[in-house]
């Protein structure tokens, strides 16, 4: 396992284990568009789950999950209603093009303390095919009590993302080269059919993505965890 990779499942687990019964274990993985935190995330949540599993063999409930931020798009109808929509679509993706407030909703009912009638708690996901969230598709039940926040802006300094935050237990972010994030979001948006071509995916990417990710790192709250974002098999086991 990679260096990186194990010191990041090894401290969960330890952190897991100190957490009170009651609470859940919160972590917020961060980075710009393109640099690996969906696939980071989603490998330690099946790495938590591994070693819980190996632990508690009678347990067949899931300990951990990875919840993405895309859910939190405002609604192509939403982005219409404003001031400027053809902006507002040009720059989907970008902070104000997120519902900020609802994610921080959630956050803050996360952090309630689990009882026995806690029941479960939903976050929206993404329809890529009709390109809008979908309220409540993603159920967080109480046993779930390690989860991995991945989203652009979950540690940017400005409200209500600093807000959400401050809520978590550490803020981690995927460090990447700006031209490797570029070359990935092209090939990206191609497969995804966000872009026709490679030169409508790279005018997407330099005239958006990376617009978006100059502000994530230069507003970019302090971080427990800064991590090599590297192409690696691991991250896919």
């Amino acid at each position: 396992m990679d260096r990186q990779v194990e010191h990041l499942v090894n401290k969960t687990w330890a952190k897991f284990c100190s957490t009170a019964d009651d609470a859940r274990l919160m972590i917020a993985i961060s980075g710009i568009p393109g640099s690996g935190k969906t696939g980071l995330a989603n490998m330690l949540a099946s790495r938590i789950n591994k070693i819980y599993a190996s632990e508690n063999p009678t347990s067949p409930t899931p300990i951990a999950s990875a919840l993405p931020m895309d859910g939190y798009h405002l609604t192509r109808a939403q982005l219409a209603a404003m001031p400027d929509p053809a902006f507002a679509i040009a720059r989907r993706g970008a902070a104000f093009t997120f519902d900020g407030e609802k994610f921080l909703s959630l956050v803050r009912a996360l952090r309630t303390p689990i009882t026995n009638q806690t029941g479960s708690l939903h976050a929206p996901s993404f329809d890529h095919a009709v390109k809008d969230p979908v309220d409540g598709d993603i159920a967080i039940p109480a046993e779930c009590r390690v989860l991995f926040f991945e989203g652009n802006y979950l540690s940017l300094d400005k409200e209500p993302w600093n807000t959400a935050a401050a809520l978590m237990d550490e803020l981690w972010f995927v460090d990447v080269d700006f031209e490797v994030a570029r070359k990935r979001l092209v090939a990206r948006h191609v497969i995804a059919g966000i872009a026709r071509d490679e030169i409508e995916a790279d005018k997407r990417a330099r005239e958006n993505d990376l617009v978006n990710g100059k502000e994530i790192v230069d507003c970019r709250l302090p971080v427990q965890e800064v991590v090599s974002s590297i192409f690696d098999p691991v991250w896919e086991r």
